[in-house]
């Protein structure tokens, strides 16, 4: 486990980079993770046993780059996922012809919770996963976020991310036990070199 940074709120953000590395941390990832994603725009709920699994998945697949902002009493503040595309199927079927998939990189996952929010940390997030990116194999990034404009959004466009206007809609459980869908909007950067 790779400590990147210490940020003078006590918070320490860790590279994960193993299923091992990442198991101490599965159970406070899983809760976090449960709360960020049940909270508007999303609204979506993730039993334990799927919030639990989530952690190892993501740490099994090639070169991807997790990241976990916690404290020492074991609480995950944030998180921050990132992997090359072609490993997500449904995103690649959904902007093939757009960016080239072996040269683009996804960012799958980024949530802070309540407290830690508007402090920097989501910035720094996004700002560390593109700097440990292997820029001899990635030109492009891609996310999907909310199709609302909101403070995501916003953050996402001052780091250099552009509205692709390509959309897809995203299928889950939501907080009330109904399965539907919601609109998502991919924003993609070109890597410099």
């Amino acid at each position: 486990m790779e400590p990147l940074a210490q940020r003078p709120d006590g918070l320490t953000l860790l590279r994960i980079s193993t299923p091992e590395q990442g198991e101490p941390w599965r159970a406070a990832f899983a809760g976090a993770y449960q709360e960020v994603w049940s909270e508007p725009p999303y609204n979506e709920r993730f039993s334990s046993e799927e919030a639990g699994a989530v952690l190892p998945r993501a740490l099994r697949i090639p070169d991807q780059i997790t990241l976990l902002a916690v404290r020492d009493s074991g609480v995950v503040a944030g998180f921050a996922m990132a992997f090359p595309v072609g490993s997500k199927a449904d995103v690649v079927r959904d902007i093939r012809g757009l960016l080239p998939i072996d040269e683009t990189f996804y960012f799958a996952e980024l949530g802070i919770m309540e407290q830690w929010r508007q402090t920097g940390l989501g910035k720094q997030l996004i700002e560390l996963r593109l700097q440990l990116i292997d820029r001899t194999r990635f030109t492009h990034v891609i996310l999907r976020t909310s199709a609302t404009r909101n403070a995501a959004y916003e953050m996402y466009k001052r780091l250099g991310f552009e509205d692709t206007g390509v959309y897809t809609e995203v299928a889950s459980r939501r907080n009330d036990g109904s399965f539907r869908t919601d609109r998502r909007l991919f924003m993609a950067k070109v890597l410099g070199g």
